[in-house]
């Protein structure tokens, strides 16, 4: 998703206005034109001479410098600042910004925006706001941020925008009250609140990189996957099961239920005592293969004789293996 570079100045109608997007359900959610946030004719746009030449709109050789009453407000670099005049139109897809003194435009996508934030150019009185970027327009995003080309651009936008129309000429009401009330947006914090909009539409696409971030960190299980199934594996040509995973000591299925239970569900190890030490090596009766305590079976008057007494203690002293009776 990279920039795209304009010769032709973008039309109005191939835009959809946000009012009339906000007063009617879609016909459809995919394709269709995009919709207009924003839209400026007139905008002052900066930039460092240094990085002149970075956006298709400021030549390498541009000398221009920053005009008043916004370039008298700056209290320093000035001079190292120079202006291009440009149309704004921020739309769901992209920012496009288009000189008409110089032919061309820039199409951004919103990912290259990297920050974006609003400016007030000069102090005291004498203030005025503004919306900075900073674009990073390099073709791979780089590993490290050696690799980013970044440029930063001021956008000053006029003080009625294109899609505001002047109001006729009135006589003037009388002053109202505005304490609790909330003033009107400026056209820099509607510009800002539209490219804010518009970039939560497109957020940055998923890298792969950042999948496989942990990899290393993963459990592996051996045995075959089945294709198309994540954590599912094959069982042997024999017909068995698959490798038991890490710490099950084993599995009882409907397939293999019938070497631990009879037909009564009864415990296939019989009356005999099976005892399995700390190393989990069976000492007799039935495979070692379950873990601790699996199998065990309870009869109702120990059950119910534990639970009036409080429990046997007498036990405490003896060996804490498991014990399956």
């Amino acid at each position: 998703m990279a920039p795209t570079t304009i010769r032709t100045p973008p039309a109005l109608a191939d835009f959809k206005p946000l009012e009339d997007h906000l007063q009617q359900t879609p016909e459809t959610f995919f394709g269709g034109k995009p919709v207009l946030y924003y839209h400026a004719t007139g905008a002052k746009a900066w930039i460092a001479k240094s990085q002149r030449g970075r956006l298709p709109f400021f030549p390498a050789d541009l000398e221009s410098e920053p005009t008043d009453p916004e370039g008298a407000a700056l209290s320093e670099g000035a001079e190292e600042t120079v202006e291009q005049k440009v149309d704004l139109y921020v739309n769901s897809q992209n920012l496009t910004i288009f000189s008409p003194s110089a032919e061309v435009g820039f199409e951004i996508p919103y990912p290259v925006i990297s920050i974006h934030a609003i400016k007030t150019i000069g102090t005291g009185d004498t203030k005025y706001p503004s919306v900075f970027l900073q674009l990073e327009l390099s073709p791979d995003g780089g590993a490290d941020d050696d690799d980013f080309e970044t440029v930063e651009l001021t956008l000053i936008p006029p003080t009625i925008s294109a899609g505001t129309a002047a109001a006729p000429a009135q006589a003037e009401p009388e002053a109202e009250p505005t304490i609790g009330k909330k003033q009107p947006d400026n056209e820099a914090t509607k510009l800002f609140k539209a490219i804010t909009a518009c970039a939560d539409l497109n957020p940055d696409p998923a890298e792969d990189d950042e999948d496989d971030e942990y990899d290393d960190d993963r459990i592996v299980f051996e045995g075959d996957a089945i294709e198309g199934f994540q954590g599912v594996f094959a069982g042997s040509n024999s017909g068995g099961l698959p490798p038991p995973m890490p710490g099950s000591s084993g599995w009882i299925t409907a397939e293999n239920v019938h070497e631990y239970f009879d037909e009564q569900g009864n415990w296939l190890g019989g009356d005999d005592e099976v005892e399995v030490d700390v190393e989990g090596e069976e000492e007799g009766g039935v495979s070692g293969e379950l873990g601790e305590g699996a199998g065990t079976v309870r009869r109702r008057e120990d059950v119910e004789g534990s639970t009036e007494g409080g429990g046997e203690k007498e036990e405490q002293g003896e060996s804490k293996r498991a014990r399956i009776d």
